[in-house]
């Protein structure tokens, strides 16, 4: 469970070139959770974000600690991520694909890794600062939601249900970033049930093609 955390929701506007929501302003109360998100939370690119199996974005707090000593010339500080939810207490060594929560009157549970993209870059004014993401895992996660519910702020994520066999986001992101063709790691991400259909359609491909998809659009934004 978080020591503490923030819930922050954005609207679509056209920053930095495009339309995001990405800049999120922080939630005093709470709101209502639906299976696809907060109400009141808006999405501007419905094909890449959001959605049942991306329903809540969560990125640990400690993660800020970590670029300021990378980049000190940038104000790194939630939910510079776009994330809806920040903590401190909750990092992927030790949160598991397919972990359930009882988060006030909702039950989530954690379905992907977060897939970094190139619009982080052109935020935080960073080259390739996906791409380093990505390459640490210090990417944040995503939750489908089980059972939607009011959520207060101040709702902490208690721990309900793990995987007989867990695997840690971290794990994942090695597995599906790191060693993308090895087929005992593709046969692990196969075989794991609660991974986010999108996810194990990937990994399907590369099973039946032996090549790994092109990350650079999504990454740097061109081919």
């Amino acid at each position: 469970m978080q020591r503490n955390h923030q819930l922050f929701f954005g609207k679509v506007k056209q920053q930095y070139d495009f339309n995001t929501a990405i800049d999120k302003t922080p939630i005093v109360d709470g709101a209502f959770l639906t299976v696809l998100g907060f109400e009141g939370d808006e999405c501007a690119e419905p094909k890449h974000h959001g959605g049942v199996e991306r329903a809540v974005h969560h990125y640990p707090a400690e993660h800020y600690a970590y670029w300021m000593q990378q980049y000190p010339e940038r104000d790194w500080q939630a939910p510079g991520m776009g994330e809806n939810i920040s903590t401190l207490g909750m990092t992927e060594d030790t949160v598991c694909i397919g972990d359930r929560y009882q988060w006030g009157e909702a039950i989530v549970e954690v379905s992907q890794p977060r897939s970094p993209c190139y619009k982080l870059n052109k935020i935080w004014q960073v080259d390739k600062l996906s791409v380093e993401m990505q390459n640490i895992s210090r990417c944040g996660w995503l939750y489908r939601v089980i059972q939607p519910g009011f959520v207060r702020n101040d709702d902490q994520l208690v721990l309900i249900q793990q995987a007989e066999k867990p695997l840690t986001v971290k794990q994942v992101c090695n597995m599906f970033f790191g060693e993308p063709l090895s087929p005992e790691y593709l046969m692990v991400l196969e075989q794991c049930t609660a991974l986010s259909n999108s996810w194990r359609d990937r990994v399907t491909e590369r099973i039946e093609t032996g090549t790994v998809e092109n990350w650079n659009f999504r990454l740097l934004g061109h081919a």
